[in-house]
């Protein structure tokens, strides 16, 4: 008896796993020429190896340009971590040049070091990560977000990527705003302004496998100078965008939004009005905002439905060189209280 099995070759983002190939030779009473048995082996053997580095070179030269993309989408991507980490934690990657720990003074890669620690120390907990292009934009440290980037890529491929950018331009300019996001940087998944209308939105829905996160009711106070307006028709601006985003807009099935932990009443408004669109909720930890009441509020019908952002008390949990640790511990505690909350608002979910 010849059996050659091979485990399937796999790919998610950059990373492809291609499985060991077990050969077993049983033994039979008849006499069998072994010469011949081994070079069938080594025959189909080869034949298989070379089946996969063909499949390996088109997945590896596949995709991260538009027409190109990768083969599941944004939505699918982001449900299959909150089931496999049980997870709504997202963890944001601000990384502050006066708050780096002390010993990475100096390096020309602090910033990258600083979120690969973060990233790695924190994977286990997280549904999502998001990194604020500022942070990195304003220190000139764009080539370091792409190496935060490629990281999670081939070490943690995956947790989806939410590049928190808050774009917002006329069609030309938006559209090298998506290539920005999407193929320089290789986010799954970008925070866009919609307040120029849907052209201006338009180009990111273009890549259709990509999330387009929308700000709708935002955690900063300031934000009801304009979406807590009322308009003509009865409803709130914020009420607008959301239905806007869950119904005509919607056209690639990609669509998010943003929504306040700061605001739970607002951010339950929001889940009525959009069904089980994922949300981006900011808000918890450093700005006030309180888990019980954001998960209350905002939980979707299955039990997820969230990525609750959490950034600077996790980040700078601690300014020593134990920063990565800390953040580990803070990030798991957090996953906990969320953990509890959803328990809680949805019992009779596992």
């Amino acid at each position: 008896m010849i059996q050659i099995s091979s485990q399937r070759i796999e790919k998610r983002g950059s990373s492809i796993g291609v499985g060991t190939s077990t050969i077993l030779v049983g033994r039979s009473s008849a006499c069998i020429n072994m010469t011949v048995v081994a070079d069938k082996i080594r025959r189909e053997y080869r034949a298989e190896m070379t089946l996969a580095a063909g499949m390996i070179a088109t997945l590896a030269t596949a995709d991260r340009t538009q027409g190109k993309e990768q083969q599941v989408n944004f939505r699918d991507r982001l449900r299959a971590r909150w089931l496999r980490s049980e997870s709504m934690l997202c963890v944001g990657l601000d990384p502050d040049e006066q708050r780096l720990p002390a010993h990475l003074a100096g390096r020309s890669d602090a910033i990258a070091r600083f979120c690969i620690e973060i990233v790695d120390a924190t994977a286990p907990w997280v549904c999502a990560f998001k990194p604020q292009i500022a942070y990195f934009a304003a220190a000139g440290a764009e080539e370091q977000l792409e190496q935060v980037m490629a990281h999670i890529r081939e070490h943690h491929s995956d947790i989806p990527v939410v590049l928190d950018a808050k774009r917002g331009d006329i069609g030309s300019t938006a559209a090298l705003y998506a290539r920005e996001a999407f193929e320089r940087y290789g986010a799954d998944a970008v925070t866009v302004n919609p307040y120029l209308g849907f052209d201006s939105i338009e180009p990111f829905l273009a890549w259709s496998r990509r999330g387009v996160i929308l700000l709708c009711r935002t955690s900063n106070a300031g934000g009801a100078d304009l979406q807590g307006q009322r308009l003509a028709a009865g409803e709130m601006l914020y009420e607008r965008v959301a239905r806007l985003a869950a119904g005509p807009w919607n056209t690639s099935g990609q669509i998010g939004l943003v929504v306040g932990a700061t605001f739970p009443a607002e951010l339950a408004r929001v889940r009525e009005l959009v069904g089980d669109l994922p949300l981006l909720v900011p808000g918890i930890g450093a700005q006030g905002g309180d888990v019980d009441a954001t998960v209350a509020a905002g939980i979707a019908a299955d039990g997820y439905g969230m990525m609750i952002n959490s950034s600077r008390a996790i980040l700078y949990a601690s300014d020593g060189e134990d920063f990565a640790l800390a953040a580990g511990a803070a990030a798991r505690a957090t996953l906990s209280a969320i953990r509890s909350a959803r328990q809680s608002a949805r019992p009779e979910t596992p």
